[in-house]
């Protein structure tokens, strides 16, 4: 099983961030304007999100801790089909306007961790950017 894991910090609050980061329906589109086009919730609660660049994926929500502000999700199907995927992001707080983000995914089979490990990579300073206190 490939895991790939980035982490990068945040010149904002982690309770401001994690607010966008655990909205399930439209938190990707909140944190990544333009690097995701549109996401919304299945009628099954699925979601499903729409990159720039046309490809769609479709998530199962698995768990929200609130006290850790850790959200735990799947890549199940669309343009990416793993057979196993398990995706954390999380939130720590670091300082008062400063948090870091936490971004886990284990997939299955291995080869899909190097694609996926750039999607999370190109996507970085997107979050950064959005997320960033005004």
């Amino acid at each position: 099983m490939a895991t790939v894991r980035v982490e990068f910090d945040i010149e904002a609050d982690a309770e401001s961030v994690w607010k966008v980061i655990s909205d399930w329906a439209s938190g990707p589109v909140r944190m990544a304007p333009g690097f995701v086009t549109e996401s919304h919730e299945a009628e099954n609660g699925d979601r499903v999100v729409t990159f720039a660049s046309g490809a769609i994926a479709r998530e199962r929500f698995i768990a929200l801790d609130e006290d850790r502000r850790r959200v735990v999700f799947s890549v199940i199907g669309e343009a990416v089909q793993p057979t196993h995927d398990n995706a954390s992001m999380q939130i720590l707080p670091l300082e008062a306007d400063r948090c870091r983000f936490v971004w886990i995914h284990d997939v299955l089979p291995d080869a899909f961790g190097e694609p996926m490990l750039a999607t999370m990579q190109a996507a970085t300073p997107v979050i950064q950017q959005a997320l960033r206190a005004r």
